[in-house]
């Protein structure tokens, strides 16, 4: 059974675009093409309007705006039923056509909404990406060999909408928006410096000593110059650092810790591989950095392909306890 068309929602600004005027036009021209053809299979206005689920008046209406649009009279009317003119039998078959091909595009749509194929564009940060989703992503395709994906790193804000991407993955609170959005987990924070450079300057005890140390700041997170730890006693430390660099590059810092330049504060998928070597050590390990959570976000909570959905429930199966302890 067919259900009657919905009448479309107003956008908020109380206008609808030329779009949105044009598809509705369509799917109430779809509407009536179906209901004709039912109209002419049954012969009474009232027996197609009581199969597709609508009101007789409603089934009447669309039929007249079809000879409106058309101006030609479709069907004799009478007290003993309907029957098409000569027009209207033509139509009738083209209509079948018609009918028939909208039935296969929505099969296709309803075969693409369900299963976990097509293509997939994903968004997600530079070192995120390279060490934890790249990983990740061919393990997925393999299991999933109709999907095609494109994979972007940036390290700036994407607008999912205007770039066409069907999921970001982003770290730290979400910001109130209309996007769909599902928590992944958990990414902690460690601070770490070489052997090298704690046998020279020797290695801090708590936050405070940092202020006689150099640190290399990561200019995206952590307030900059300010990392706030968290002590033995739950108590909140911020403490202000300085040092001879700064990057929005989290490989470019732990290369730098990793030659001696000072202490960095990493997500531990970064520093994990070279803490397992010793090539860097964690520091004030009685403190704790803060952990952002991890989003996938997408372009909007209604209506998620499988594909999407699929992606993202295989992720959060991922990130469980030390998740990062695979990254490299």
């Amino acid at each position: 059974m067919v259900a009657a068309t919905a009448p479309a929602r107003k956008p908020r600004d109380g206008h609808y675009r030329y779009s949105d005027l044009e598809y509705i036009r369509t799917m109430d021209r779809i509407q009536g093409v179906k209901l004709y053809i039912r109209v002419v299979d049954l012969g009474s206005f009232s027996k197609a309007a009581a199969d597709m689920g609508i009101g007789q008046p409603s089934a009447t209406k669309l039929v007249a705006q079809l000879e409106a649009q058309l101006g030609a009279r479709l069907l004799h009317r009478s007290t003993h039923g309907v029957t098409p003119t000569e027009i209207g039998l033509l139509y009738y078959e083209k209509c079948k056509l018609i009918a028939h091909h909208v039935e296969e595009a929505e099969s296709v749509a309803a075969l693409m909404q369900s299963q976990v194929q097509g293509g997939l564009r994903v968004s997600t940060s530079v070192a995120f990406g390279r060490r934890v989703l790249v990983p990740l992503m061919m393990r997925f395709m393999k299991l999933n060999p109709r999907l095609n994906v494109e994979l972007s790193f940036e390290d700036r804000y994407v607008d999912l909408v205007a770039q066409g991407v069907d999921v970001a993955i982003r770290m730290g609170r979400l910001a109130d928006s209309t996007l769909g959005a599902r928590f992944l987990g958990l990414n902690p924070w460690v601070a770490v410096a070489s052997p090298a450079y704690l046998a020279q300057r020797g290695a801090p005890q708590r936050p405070a000593d940092l202020a006689q140390h150099d640190a290399l700041i990561y200019s995206t997170v952590q307030g900059d110059a300010r990392w706030l730890f968290t002590g033995p006693d739950g108590h909140e430390h911020p403490t202000t650092v300085r040092g001879p660099l700064r990057s929005n590059n989290l490989s470019a810092l732990l290369a730098a810790a990793r030659g001696g330049m000072g202490v960095a504060a990493l997500p531990w998928y970064v520093a994990h591989e070279s803490v397992r070597t010793g090539t860097v050590q964690p520091v004030l390990t009685d403190w704790n950095l803060p952990s952002q959570e991890i989003h996938a976000v997408y372009p909007s909570p209604r209506r998620v392909p499988a594909k999407v959905s699929g992606f993202i429930e295989w992720l959060q199966g991922q990130v469980g306890e030390a998740w990062w302890s695979g990254s490299r």
